[in-house]
């Protein structure tokens, strides 16, 4: 594996749980899959429809998300937002991450 490759699967992984938390914080507002994905790669957090899907299919399962279909377009499409449980959940989710990045920060100040 060259250098390269090395640093884009080590970041990939750094990425993988933020996701989530991103799905989180933007779904206090009702989206459908596509525009949600939309959103998140043109913030910079960058997921595949293969990864978003199934993901947003858990995070229902486990509570954090609600779901509903909407029928008024031609096209029907199912509408994600966060639960009050998600809610709850991101809080303590987004107090973590800024534990973390408090953290990594003084680690890496003089890298």
């Amino acid at each position: 594996m060259t250098s390269e490759e090395l640093i884009l699967t080590q970041a990939q992984e750094l990425r993988r749980g933020t996701v989530v938390l991103a799905c989180l914080a933007l779904l206090e507002e009702p989206q459908y899959g596509y525009a949600l994905l939309e959103t998140l790669n043109h913030a910079g957090v960058t997921v595949d429809g293969n990864t978003l899907y199934p993901l947003l299919r858990r995070l229902e399962k486990q509570g954090l998300l609600a779901s509903e279909w909407n029928t008024d377009e031609s096209r029907p499409r199912k509408f994600y937002r966060v639960s009050p449980e998600g809610s709850r959940v991101r809080a303590h989710l987004v107090r973590e991450w800024q534990d973390v990045v408090t953290s990594i920060s003084r680690l890496t100040k003089d890298a």
